[in-house]
């Protein structure tokens, strides 16, 4: 999948007068492009259109108008794109309560390197966590978490030949499995992957 590159964004002028129909689009868009595993864990699935939101969005609120620092937006956010061989997902642990999502974050820890991916029989594909920095504290982890989940190439036809996809997470505080994913969620992430 390409990356972001400046051409690709609205100017603040043109993003302001576009910014519902655009919204509305990306957010059809994210409904296949999400699953829950368990009831306090969601992956959100990113793609080019996912992203390009989140960094017109950024622009907007923060006003960035000048080259340079649009150049660092995209550096920031373009390899959240999946490259063609993977999936990349913003992992969060979600709990209404915040005592109860305080100790969940203690209980947790360690849990971004106990989510899987399985496509058809091949083996589980677990998530490379937290590449642009540790998330985590000594004590606990955090609500937030930035995976990548590698796919050889035999997974990668398999998912293009329509492949069942399951997820989980394997840890003794939250064990959750889906075993296959939602149809819509099937096609959109084939998408991402290299024909």
């Amino acid at each position: 999948m390409q990356k972001l590159t400046r051409d690709d964004l609205l100017t603040l002028e043109a993003y302001s007068a576009e910014r519902k129909a655009f919204r509305d689009n990306v957010l059809a868009h994210k409904r296949n492009r999400q699953v829950a595993i368990g009831p306090h864990a969601t992956l959100y699935f990113e793609d080019r259109l996912t992203i390009q939101y989140q960094i017109q969005e950024m622009l907007r609120i923060e006003r960035i108008f000048e080259a340079d620092a649009i150049d660092e937006e995209l550096s920031a956010y373009n390899p959240l794109v999946p490259d063609g061989n993977n999936w990349k997902a913003t992992f969060m642990i979600e709990y209404g309560d915040a005592e109860e999502r305080r100790q969940a974050l203690i209980d947790l820890l360690g849990v971004e390197d106990k989510v899987w991916v399985q496509v058809g029989g091949h083996e589980r594909v677990f998530a490379i966590a937290d590449e642009d920095l540790d998330r985590s504290r000594d004590e606990k982890t955090s609500a937030v978490h930035f995976l990548r989940f590698e796919l050889n190439d035999k997974m990668v036809s398999a998912v293009r030949d329509g492949a069942a996809i399951a997820m989980g997470i394997d840890l003794g505080a939250y064990t959750h499995t889906v075993s296959a994913v939602a149809s819509g969620v099937l096609e959109s992430l084939s998408a991402d992957l290299a024909a």
